[in-house]
């Protein structure tokens, strides 16, 4: 395929997933208007496959090679398919019956589409970043999912029941014994796809080097993001939590999903790919500093609340003032620290060779002797750098040689 006709067809299914959605968006602020009238389950995530699309064809355009930029607009499409299938069918169906016509197949088409996006998805991460498979000992999985993808196709378009996210809506083509084996498919086959492919950047990250192992930082950053966002909306239904707190897991977790793509596109182009070591680093520091300051914050005004209370019988605002003061005197000690921790235990090199550099520093200050203080740095530069060669060279003083020549000649300094 030419450049022109990647970018023209790239920017045609972007254009075709956008209209999908925003078809989708509208139905759904009819239905809202309709009261009583089921709310499609997943709109939120759904509507965020606009992120995924855009990067999608932002990659394919300009790598039209590899195949990941062109997988993600083919997953993203299919997510937009579903949403507006399955608004449009509550609509039809719920909202406004007899409004619109073809409500059940649009139902039956919803009914199947979730089986494509998770094969596309597995193989999006299959092929990451080059755009083939880690080796050819991963054919295996890569036939797998194809055949978990059909099966997934043909049990879930026959299976019986109400539709997940639809509500009381069932499959009009429903037939008994479908659904055991879409259930199968569902519940062990697909998280055993996603494991499968993770297991593949796992095995590529370990003999990565280089540019490839920067592009696999990014997305085992973005996925490590994700999970925490899981972990987050797992949380409010398991104990009780503040409504604050269920919608702020939400947000994460949202957000995260949509880093997922994005990382996936910084990694393939290739764009400011080397941040990723300070991105990390500044979040292995200020995530646990922010824990860490939060959780002293609220413990001292508990603390102090209660001390009010035993000293004058009521609670007094100045606990929080001085848990707000508490709290900003810790903070550049607590980040020194926290820092410190993480060079010594995640970037010990780089902790070492700082190291090496202070002292040497120190030792530069003090030391006379040329030959000494060429040698320390020859040392240096060795830990540090670590290179298969040093060498120093030193430049001649020309002053220098003709005042050595003349006590050489004339046994006196001119």
């Amino acid at each position: 395929m030419s450049t022109r006709a990647a970018f023209w067809l790239a920017w045609a299914l972007w254009a075709l997933c956008l209209a999908l959605t925003a078809l989708s968006l509208l139905l759904l602020a009819l239905n809202f208007s309709h009261p009583g009238t089921h709310v499609y389950d997943y709109w939120l995530t759904n509507t965020t496959v606009v992120i995924d699309v855009t990067v999608g064809a932002i990659v394919a355009s300009r790598r039209p090679g590899n195949p990941v930029g062109w997988l993600v607009c083919l997953y993203s499409l299919a997510i937009g398919t579903s949403y507006f299938s399955s608004e449009y069918a509550i609509y039809a169906l719920l909202a406004q019956p007899g409004s619109l016509p073809a409500g059940e197949v649009l139902v039956w088409i919803s009914s199947w589409m979730l089986s494509i996006t998770v094969g596309l998805q597995v193989f999006s991460l299959l092929l990451f970043p080059t755009g083939r498979l880690p080796s050819w000992r991963w054919r295996w999985v890569a036939w797998l999912t194809v055949a978990v993808t059909l099966i997934g196709m043909i049990s879930s378009a026959f299976s019986s029941g109400p539709l997940d996210g639809l509500g009381p809506i069932r499959n009009p083509l429903g037939m008994e014994g479908f659904s055991d084996v879409y259930e199968v498919v569902r519940s062990i086959m697909f998280p055993f796809l996603f494991v499968a492919a993770a297991s593949s950047l796992f095995a590529r990250l370990r003999r990565a080097v280089g540019v490839e192992r920067q592009q696999l930082k990014w997305l085992a950053y973005a996925a490590a993001t994700f999970a925490i966002g899981i972990i987050l909306i797992i949380i409010p239904g398991a104990i009780d939590t503040s409504p604050w707190f269920e919608w702020a897991g939400l947000a994460i977790f949202v957000a995260a999903g949509a880093g997922i793509p994005i990382s996936m596109g910084i990694a393939i182009l290739r764009y400011r790919l080397y941040d990723i070591d300070l991105l990390i680093n500044r979040t292995l520091v200020y995530g646990p500093l922010t824990a860490t300051l939060v959780a002293l914050y609220f413990g001292a005004i508990v603390l102090l609340q209660r001390l009010f209370v035993i000293l004058t019988g009521e609670k007094s605002t100045l606990a929080v003032v001085v848990s707000t003061l508490v709290i900003a005197a810790l903070f550049n000690p607590l980040r020194r620290r926290i820092q410190s921790f993480i060079d010594r235990r995640f970037y010990r090199r780089k902790y070492d060779a700082v190291k090496t550099l202070e002292a040497f520093g120190s030792r530069l200050r003090e030391e006379t002797d040329l030959d000494a203080l060429r040698d320390d740095l020859v040392g240096v530069a060795r830990r540090t750098v670590q290179p298969e060669h040093v060498s120093l060279w030193l430049r001649p003083d020309p002053e220098l040689e003709v005042r050595s020549a003349a006590i050489r000649q004339f046994g006196y300094d001119e």
